[in-house]
């Protein structure tokens, strides 16, 4: 009986799974780079048989362009095993000036909270302008409190 991991594996394998593959291949690729390197990038994609990478800042790019020849040669000489079967026969990068689409998770959402403040209490100001300020604050706690 084969475990969970073998099935995926499997499947991953299949031919009409073969971008999947490519996806992994990039991704492998990319985690070998530096960090501020990672950051900078895009996207990165396939055409035909030269790996795309598209940087959001032109210092990225630059520091890539400085490393290319040592990251062609290192692919050259070890493969890593999620690129097995493609074939890179080229790498280019070039800064795109798009904004980067960013995904929303839930930690990025901000909570929403009733407003706890029921509006009574009483004021005793003596300045005239300062109480309307304050009598206007109050009517509109409660307001906002009658439409919940």
């Amino acid at each position: 009986m084969k475990n969970a991991s073998q099935i995926i594996h499997i499947i991953q394998n299949k031919p009409q799974f073969s971008k999947l593959s490519r996806v992994k291949c990039i991704k492998k690729i990319q985690s070998l780079l530096v960090r501020p390197v990672q950051k900078m990038i895009n996207f990165t994609y396939f055409k035909g048989n030269t790996l795309f990478f598209v940087f959001n800042h032109p210092a990225g790019k630059q520091e890539f362009d400085n490393n290319i020849q040592n990251i062609k040669s290192a692919l050259n000489f070890h493969t890593p095993s999620e690129c097995d079967g493609i074939i890179i026969d080229d790498i280019k990068a070039f800064v795109t000036h798009t904004p980067k689409k960013q995904q929303i998770t839930i930690a990025q959402v901000k909570d929403v909270y009733p407003e706890r403040a029921s509006g009574e209490f009483k004021i005793d100001i003596q300045d005239e302008k300062l109480n309307l300020l304050v009598k206007s604050i109050r009517d509109i706690i409660k307001k906002s409190n009658d439409t919940n």
